[in-house]
């Protein structure tokens, strides 16, 4: 599978997932433009992958910042073929809870950040009459437990957009929606509730995928050929029934 050729945003790319995609799309080729909060990660993930790989501090859940991302990428890069919209947090926690700054968080970064990617770059991709917008949600996205409500809610919402976005797009944009199961990165660090944390070990108590797997599920995606929409990609460990 080849990336080559293409220049690519990944947001969310400090860490897990967003790394992992990073390092796969930049071996495959690609020039990659990782954004995220965390400035020393984001130094020492470009310096550890080489090659034509820009950075930008970012905060998805900031609209303007995500703007300057896109134009950032244009600048360094002449355009941008794919943004993969990664970024996401998940503290779960019983409604009963009230752990409402939480939801407000979720909804930032999970439903808004995927917005502001989109809007960061669908023009261009428009007026050039090509791009790949490749947007994480989760299997959370597809079904929800209890203390998952607002993470699934917000997770449904990344479905929603993609589908209403391959809609309005068709011909045009390829939209692709990933929705991953259990995966051992950093996510689960979000979750602040004691009684979720818990009991977390029961309820996944599997083995998880690695980020490199997911990477490879959007590296597929994006080396794709043209005419083959991907639309949606659901990928669990063997073991994760939900």
């Amino acid at each position: 599978m080849t990336a080559e050729g293409k220049s690519v945003i990944v947001t969310g790319a400090s860490s897990g997932i967003g790394a992992a995609t990073a390092r796969a799309l930049a071996a495959a080729g690609a020039q990659v433009m990782l954004a995220a909060r965390r400035e020393d990660r984001l130094k020492a993930l470009a310096e550890e992958i080489g090659g034509d790989v820009k950075w930008r501090v970012t905060d998805v859940a900031n609209h303007a910042d995500m703007l300057k991302l896109g134009e950032d990428a244009i600048k360094a890069f002449g355009k941008v073929d794919v943004i993969v919209n990664n970024a996401g947090i998940m503290p779960l926690s019983p409604l009963a809870n009230r752990r409402v700054a939480e939801w407000d968080q979720m909804i930032d970064v999970n439903i808004k950040g995927v917005l502001y990617g989109i809007d960061a770059v669908l023009t261009h991709m428009l007026e050039r009459k090509d791009g790949h917008i490749i947007n994480v949600s989760s299997v959370a996205g597809l079904m929800t437990n209890p203390t998952s409500a607002v993470y699934s809610a917000t997770k449904h919402a990344v479905k929603a957009i993609s589908e209403g976005l391959r809609k309005e797009t068709a011909g045009v944009i390829r939209v692709t929606c990933v929705y991953p199961g259990k995966v051992n990165t950093e996510l689960g660090f979000s979750i602040k509730d004691p009684a979720v944390i818990a009991g977390i070990g029961n309820r996944f108590n599997y083995k998880g995928l690695e980020g490199e797997d997911i990477a490879n599920a959007v590296l597929f995606a994006v080396a794709s050929p043209r005419n083959m929409g991907i639309n949606d990609i659901v990928i669990r460990p063997i073991e994760q029934e939900m």
